[in-house]
């Protein structure tokens, strides 16, 4: 790709979403001297309240027009002085790949191809991807090939994002009760689709490979245990813990590198505790909805990804195969504040079939400990308040203009 000769400063485009990965990558970038463009649905996004945001653009919602999105992230790119974008959300990297050629005569595309992405993102390929790489999995089948409804199940969408309609979707999860078979044709109209059936993975430890590779090797990795979600039943994580577990750590980069992947990637994995093994529940060809506890420990993926798109990556120390690819501090936590309250909320409102309720006086005390001994947090932070503020109001239902919701 030939660049378009510019005397304006470099800039980057940050899908800026209601989630911490924004406020992370638009903090981190701006921290290092590169200027940032915030995009997104509404002004209400907490995000782009950042001082770190130099200039917001309000976009299509890709939910509800994901041509009119790419076509704006596309406009984007054309400007002279934009370098690359960052796929931060589903949609984003749906749209980035289906059209990397359009946006690779723009700026760098440090993603996966359209094949790889959705590779990735169904459920019944990434199996078999997998199992080539030697990763266990769940015990995965298409809704209509499942017979043993005994055993505690887990209907979900065949695929990470749907698009129906020029919109996208994502139809949710389901848990059958144990001999009690679903409807079948009821839930494929439901998901539009045929959805998989997996085995149910007992335990409650669920982890993350986080990695950025270029072409087939990685840059830097990352790895973190999810502690609380928004309900006690799961969910996105609202406080995770970074750890080293050098198990996780081959079968992470056994997948991605069978992928051979390029740019950015989580890997979710949960421990299986009739066996100790780490199963392999999805792959998000993107950065993820943590990515700020990984800058908090040390590694800062958005300046990396700047540079391995703008060719300016640094060389990093020889490292055997023993060593983690970039170091870390391990035991740092991170929290998401209006999803510790969602969290405990959940134990007091809500009964979920399929998972045991915590005690609520033991969940409460590891809240209020971790708050004072973890003080890292997805949007707050002394340097840049805005955003916490401006996401309070979101929770309080204020709209930016003032009035309330």
């Amino acid at each position: 790709m030939t660049r378009r000769p510019s005397t304006r400063t470099p800039s980057v485009v940050v899908p800026a979403g209601h989630g911490g990965s924004s406020l992370a990558c638009l903090r981190s970038l701006g921290r290092h001297g590169v200027r940032t463009i915030g995009v997104a649905s509404d002004t209400s996004a907490a995000a782009l309240r950042s001082k770190y945001c130099d200039e917001s653009v309000v976009a299509p919602s890709p939910y509800d027009d994901l041509d009119g999105y790419a076509d704006h992230l596309l406009s984007l790119s054309a400007r002279p002085d934009v370098e690359t974008v960052v796929p931060l959300y589903e949609p984003d990297i749906y749209v980035l790949a289906e059209n990397r050629e359009a946006f690779a005569e723009e700026v760098r595309t440090p993603w996966m191809p359209f094949e790889d992405v959705l590779l990735a993102q169904d459920r019944l390929r990434l199996c078999e991807a997998a199992a080539a790489a030697g990763v266990p999995t769940p015990e995965t089948r298409p809704l209509d090939e499942w017979e043993d409804w005994d055993r505690r199940t887990v209907v979900k969408s065949r695929y990470a994002l749907c698009v129906v309609d020029g919109r996208a979707t994502y139809p949710g999860v389901r848990f059958p009760a144990p001999g009690e078979p679903p409807d079948v044709d009821r839930l494929v109209e439901e998901m539009g689709h045929v959805p998989v059936v997996q085995e149910y993975v007992p335990g409650t430890d669920e982890h993350g490979y986080f990695a950025l590779f270029d072409r087939g090797e990685p840059v830097a990795t990352f790895q973190h245990r999810r502690v609380r979600s928004y309900t006690y039943s799961g969910g996105a994580s609202v406080y995770r813990e970074s750890i080293q577990n050098w198990e996780l750590a081959k079968a992470g980069e056994r997948l991605l590198r069978e992928l051979d992947w390029h740019g950015p990637a989580m890997v979710e994995f949960k421990r299986d505790e009739r066996d100790g093994s780490f199963r392999l529940l999805e792959v998000n060809p993107r950065f993820w909805g943590s990515l700020p506890l990984a800058v908090h420990a040390g590694v800062d993926f958005p300046r990396l990804y700047y540079e391995l798109a703008t060719d300016s990556l640094r060389e990093e120390t020889d490292a055997s195969d023993d060593d983690a690819h970039g170091t870390y501090e391990v035991g740092v936590g991170c929290h998401v504040l209006r999803g510790e309250l969602s969290y405990l909320h959940s134990l007091l409102r809500y009964d979920y079939e399929h998972v045991d309720r915590p005690s609520v006086p033991r969940a409460t005390a590891s809240v209020l400990t971790s708050l004072v001994t973890q003080r890292n947090f997805d949007y707050l932070s002394t340097d840049d308040v805005r955003p916490f503020v401006r996401d309070l109001a979101n929770l309080a239902g204020v709209r930016s203009d003032g009035s309330v919701a």
